[in-house]
């Protein structure tokens, strides 16, 4: 019997040497987020959670943590403690179920007490991905990220955006981790959204439950087979997806049962020893699927009746769970209930205060209308005294035009009075007319010389340079253009207005640039001519340059133009005739025309220069 014992105890160490996956030490950390106090109530996350937290459970993990509907503040000092656990741990998994956003191209987890009325609350309110990535990388071996949170996000819909071109994406956006045998595996692929399913647990809770935990199974594998339950339970509408990359070797979360060790040939027939170093072997699991496989090879004995006393005891802790959570989302609910009932008070109070406000809304209206009705009826009383105003002006001119033509038609009769008097009379009563001074017509209005006035003003504002004569010609409309150019100004150029005339002279100062003519700088407000000393003067760029002297060339003339200048020579050297001035000269010896410069004068017989029988008429030549 002790050589039986020595055997046994030999094999069962050597296969604990040959199972290094038994000594690992693995963590996970389950999170479901359910009772939002913001937006609707989600009704799966927390089941999910219980479900996936009993499956670790029972997977044999060392520890598992379950926190159900997680404030910020909660959620941060969680995923914290974790990350110190993670530490020492070789596979470190965080399985998460709730309402996630992804703003910008990096994704966020959101707590039950997030309130997200703008993008920019996101930062403040939420967490990260990168936070649980930062929790699980201590792990030595496997880090694992879980995240059921590609729901349709109702904080999106209602967010108000501070930039426009800021991006809020549907469902979560990709992810590329950047530490090894990393995993982060979405419940539907990134920029899509996941279904919370019609029954207790999501589509993607229960194909993790049913293939994660699998002994032996793959990791990769495993999602494999997860993502064709999902797809096959929704019709092909959600599709989950794996992020990140593992090594060759298979990993797996749960260890491969122990293949039948190599009995002695002294014990080979022992069935009952066999049977019960195989209960010993899964009872060191401790996991549902081990004692399942345990009880189907064994399906009777006394071991076989332990085994499935160990699978009840683990189904008893799996609904203890269950209905603790339950327990729990019990008074979750029931505070929310309480919470929402104070909502209803408030939201009656703003009923009420919004009636209010309609009602103030539509006496203001009342008023408003009440006011306008008074201003239309004293715009009528002011229309009908302005028409009353008009017809008396036109009554008052028609009366001094018939004054006018009354006192015209006694004008005429005097004048026609005044025709028939003698003309001695009229005579003086013209000189006594002419000393009377005229009557004071300084009372009497002045006509306005518009156009002379308007050339006056564009002259003191630098655009006209022409005359001011009253003549508005072709250069005084280029000097209006010119002033609407310089003030951004629409005036009519054709013609000279009293609105021209009135917005150039609200200018007080220089609105056309000072412009001289060449040879003139501009000085103050006039142009002066540019003076030059001695041997230089005024250039094409209106500056003084020196002057070029150029010398004389001799050039040889022709023959012809030395004849020619001869000929012109002889011409001018020669005197010419004297030009008749018009008048005729009688002598004796006959008459002739006086030459030009030459008069004639009239002498007395006997004064000096007398010629007798000349009939006293001499020449005189200057």
């Amino acid at each position: 019997m002790r050589a039986f014992l020595g055997v046994v105890l030999t094999v069962w160490l050597t296969l604990l040497a040959g199972q290094p996956a038994f000594a690992e030490k693995r963590v996970a950390l389950v999170i479901g987020n359910s009772a939002y106090r913001n937006v609707a109530k989600l009704s799966n996350p927390t089941n999910d959670a219980a479900a996936v937290a009993s499956m670790f459970k029972s997977a044999g993990f060392d520890t598992v943590e379950s926190k159900l509907n997680l404030t910020v503040g909660e959620l941060r000092k969680t995923l914290r403690d974790f990350g110190n656990r993670s530490r020492d741990a070789d596979v470190a998994v965080v399985y998460y179920a709730g309402h996630g956003i992804e703003l910008d191209g990096t994704n966020y987890l959101i707590p039950v007490d997030a309130t997200l009325e703008t993008d920019a609350d996101v930062l403040d309110e939420t967490l990260p991905l990168d936070r649980v990535l930062f929790a699980v990388e201590p792990a030595k071996q496997l880090r694992l990220v879980i995240l059921d949170a590609c729901r349709d996000n109702p904080f999106a819909k209602n967010m108000k955006r501070t930039i426009a071109s800021r991006a809020i994406g549907r469902g979560l956006a990709k992810v590329e981790p950047s530490s090894p045998n990393t995993m982060v595996a979405f419940a539907a692929k990134a920029g899509s959204t996941a279904s919370d399913g019609d029954s207790k647990n999501s589509p993607f809770a229960a194909a993790l439950v049913n293939h994660l935990a699998k002994p032996g199974l793959d990791l990769r594998k495993a999602f494999g087979f997860v993502r064709d339950d999902v797809l096959k339970a929704t019709g092909n509408a959600q599709e989950p997806f794996v992020y990140g990359s593992l090594g060759g070797n298979d990993v797996t979360l749960v260890p491969a049962a122990p293949a039948a060790p190599a009995a002695p040939a002294a014990a080979s027939t022992d069935h009952d020893a066999t049977m019960q170093r195989y209960y010993e072997f899964a009872l060191q699991v401790g996991t549902k699927p081990v004692w399942d496989a345990f009880i189907e090879k064994y399906p009777s004995g006394f071991f076989t009746a332990l085994a499935k006393a160990q699978r009840d005891k683990l189904a008893a802790e799996a609904a203890r769970i269950e209905a603790t959570n339950k327990a729990k989302a019990a008074q979750d609910e029931q505070a929310r209930l309480a919470i929402e009932g104070a909502k209803a008070a408030e939201q009656a109070k703003a009923a009420e205060q919004a009636k209010a406000a309609e009602k103030a809304r539509i006496a203001a209206e009342q008023a408003k209308k009440a006011e306008e009705a008074k201003v239309a009826e004293a715009e009528r009383a002011k229309a009908a005294a302005e028409a009353r105003l008009a017809e008396a002006e036109r009554a008052k001119a028609a009366a001094k035009a018939a004054e006018e033509a009354k006192a015209a038609e006694a004008a005429r009769l005097k004048a026609a009075e005044v025709e028939k008097e003698p003309a001695a009379k009229r005579g003086s009563e013209s000189k006594i007319a002419a000393l009377t001074p005229p009557a004071d017509q300084s009372d009497q209005p002045k006509a306005i010389d518009l156009p002379r006035s308007l050339q006056a003003e564009l002259r003191r504002v630098g655009c006209n340079t022409g005359a001011v004569d009253g003549n508005w010609n072709a250069a005084s409309q280029r000097s209006l253009d010119l002033f609407n150019k310089h003030t951004g100004m629409k005036l009519e150029v054709k013609v000279a207005s009293v609105d021209a005339l009135d917005v150039v002279k609200s200018k007080t100062t220089r609105v056309c640039p000072l412009i001289c003519d060449h040879g003139f700088k501009a000085d103050g407000d006039r142009c002066t001519k540019i003076t030059c000393r001695a041997g230089y003067e005024v250039g094409d760029d209106n500056t003084c340059e020196k002057i070029e002297t150029k010398k004389p060339t001799a050039k040889r003339e022709e023959p012809r133009v030395q004849r020619d200048k001869a000929e012109r020579g002889k011409l001018e050297s020669t005197p010419s005739k004297p030009q008749a001035s018009g008048q005729i000269f009688c002598t004796g010896q006959g008459c002739r025309p006086v030459g030009k410069g030459c008069s004639i004068q009239v002498v007395r017989p006997g004064a000096p220069g007398y010629v007798s029988g000349a009939s006293g008429q001499i020449e005189v030549c200057n």
